[in-house]
């Protein structure tokens, strides 16, 4: 096997990403469901919930994420504090791949009491409530803070639902919460990627390897792992940091694009 000249790569990846990193990235993607809002609040509802539901035919999961809007009146925060119990029933038919209305009710359930006590959901992944650190290289206790708190936010958390809040403890590659991530803390002037979040560094970002990425990043020799979990996230995170130490994970925009279009 020859050796990976990264040179040449970067100049490719660099090349890709300023191809897909653009509006018209959005139509096709989860992302769009999030850009219908302008309110902080319903972007990190819709966005959070869209990443969740990302697994299958990306028609479908914008379907079934249009259904949810829907079915929170098209106003996704008005409607999670100011529902009445009798507005949770419309939720008993909804479901996705292996997501349910429990899982559905439940969600619902975490944002109120959230939201409840607190402006923004990236509270939610600063370990102990605190200030990402600089010395914090990765979002991995972030992600670890997250679940326990979504997992342990009242005494009667269903945990058939747990599934669906993937946590580094468990060696997960965590594709989707790393997506939300990407789309929350990201910011550049290229209007794809919110940049809500700014207690949480690009640098920080570990990125999401769905099939797409998994395959194209080791068709060009960047991850070597054979699993694809949190160990292999870092690898490729890393690797990546060589073209680019303080926003690795806009090559997200690259890898995902060469593997969908079918350039690879």
């Amino acid at each position: 096997m020859s050796p990976v000249n990264f040179s040449s790569i970067k100049i490719f990846l660099d090349a890709k990403a300023d191809q897909y990193n653009r509006p018209s990235f959005i139509e096709r993607d989860p992302i769009s469901i999030p850009h219908r809002f302008s309110q902080k609040q319903d972007i990190e509802i819709m966005g959070f919930w869209a990443a969740v539901l990302a697994w299958g035919q990306r028609p479908v999961i914008l379907k079934k994420s249009a259904e949810l809007v829907d079915l929170m009146d098209g106003a996704p925060y008005d409607f999670i504090r100011n529902h009445q119990e009798s507005d949770l029933k419309r939720f008993l038919s909804f479901k996705h791949r292996t997501f349910n209305p429990t899982d559905a009710l439940y969600f619902l359930h975490f944002f109120r009491q959230y939201y409840q006590q607190h402006e923004s959901l990236e509270d939610a992944f600063l370990p102990d409530k605190a200030v990402q650190s600089d010395t914090t290289p990765t979002v991995e206790t972030g992600l670890i803070a997250f679940h326990d708190h979504f997992c342990g936010l009242t005494d009667f958390f269903p945990e058939r639902t747990r599934k669906h809040i993937a946590t580094p403890i468990r060696n997960s590659s965590c594709k989707r919460l790393l997506m939300f991530l990407r789309w929350m803390v990201r910011h550049d002037d290229r209007g794809v990627d919110f940049g809500l979040w700014p207690r949480i560094r690009p640098e920080q970002l570990v990125i999401p390897i769905d099939v797409h990425v998994n395959r194209v990043a080791r068709q060009l020799g960047l991850l070597i792992r054979p699993q694809t979990d949190w160990k292999a996230a870092l690898e490729l995170t890393e690797t990546l940091r060589q073209f680019d130490p303080s926003d690795p994970v806009r090559y997200d925009f690259a890898l995902f694009g060469l593997g969908v279009e079918g350039e690879m």
